[in-house]
């Protein structure tokens, strides 16, 4: 067939499907996101169209079940902020970390936050044990060996069984608007490094980021020689980098550093070109000159400003002021303390509970 007729037939086979799946969103799909429906849809044709194979399509089904029910759980707590709490599946009760780890999750759900853990023993028990099952999330994986759901979420309504590690971990990460990790393993290294290099990379929202421990605890300092010792001496982070997590052998403080990181901020989204940070409240004239006058490096043009919601942000969180900025998109360690000078501004701070 000549080219220009096989041109014509494609074109013509495209406008078909894109008429019949328009007309499937119109009777099965409604709501105000069918272009997104319609691209999901398109998707699929696609797959079929590659003649993909039926083990890529089964695991490609699965992992959309699996996130859908998932989204589907947490939707009703979607107001609710809460934490993913990481740390070793064996950690045994009497153990220092796990009281600590109960304790942590105790005052932080009296802040009125939930808890999200892998629903295991160990220290996901203990987060589970401190917050109470009405307050927890078990997002558990499913694996031949060494993994059972805690007796504490076992059978609740919020907890949810994974195939795969990956639908897992969007879980924890989309879900929380912290984290924190209590001394692990593999499995618990590969949480932290992995949520780290998100906020660092931008792929996902800055977060308060908590590294526990028991009481005079050396894991987490001996992981931050290592992390200074072979990944900063020899320039492969940046030094602004080690702003992004705390680490602390005290449960009180690392209660302080989650709970007052939303102090005055609230949440960032990209408009356009511009970074948009959501505030509970105005910031003083001197604390925005303050952020002129010592981030101007975060900056790739113009300056810091006070505005009110934008039009592009749709109505989103509208109440609240905003601080617009062209973030250089690469700076996450100054972005994070930038946060706390916010956080800290003298005419937003509450009374210290």
């Amino acid at each position: 067939m000549p080219k220009e007729i096989q041109d014509q037939t494609d074109a013509l086979r495209r406008s078909r499907r894109e008429a019949d799946i328009e007309r499937f969103i119109e009777n099965q799909l409604p709501g105000p996101n069918q272009d997104l429906f319609k691209d999901m849809l398109i998707t699929l044709c696609r797959l079929a169209r590659d003649g993909a194979g039926r083990g890529d399509l089964k695991l490609l089904n699965k992992a959309l079940a699996e996130l859908r029910y998932a989204l589907r759980v947490f939707a009703p707590y979607s107001e609710i902020r809460k934490i993913s709490i990481f740390g070793s599946s064996r950690t045994p009760e009497d153990d220092p970390n796990y009281q600590a780890a109960v304790e942590f999750a105790r005052q932080i759900s009296e802040s009125n936050w939930m808890i999200i853990t892998g629903a295991g023993d160990g220290i996901m028990k203990a987060g589970h044990h401190g917050a109470g099952r009405a307050a927890s999330f078990g997002v558990a994986i499913r694996l031949p060996f060494e993994q059972k759901t805690n007796t504490v979420i076992a059978a609740d309504d919020k907890l949810v069984n994974f195939r795969y590690f990956f639908t897992r971990k969007l879980v924890f990460i989309k879900e929380a608007s912290a984290v924190a990790l209590f001394p692990g393993g593999f499995g618990t290294l590969d949480e932290g490094f992995e949520t780290l290099t998100l906020v660092q990379t931008g792929k996902a929202p800055i977060v308060p980021v908590v590294l526990v421990e028991r009481p005079g605890g050396t894991y987490w300092l001996r992981w931050r020689d290592y992390v200074e010792a072979e990944l900063l001496r020899a320039g492969m982070i940046c030094p602004e980098d080690m702003d992004l997590f705390t680490i602390t052998d005290d449960v009180g403080l690392a209660v302080r550093v989650v709970r007052d990181f939303y102090r005055v901020y609230h949440s960032m989204r990209y408009v356009g070109s511009d970074l948009v940070l959501r505030l509970e409240r105005p910031l003083l004239p001197s604390t925005l000159e303050l952020l002129n006058d010592t981030f101007g490096d975060v900056l790739a043009r113009g300056r810091f400003e006070q505005t009110g919601a934008l039009p592009a942000e749709d109505g989103e969180l509208a109440e609240k002021p905003r601080l617009k900025f062209a973030f250089n998109r690469k700076s996450f360690g100054r972005l994070r303390r930038l946060i706390d000078v916010i956080n800290a501004d003298p005419g937003a701070l509450p009374p210290n509970p």
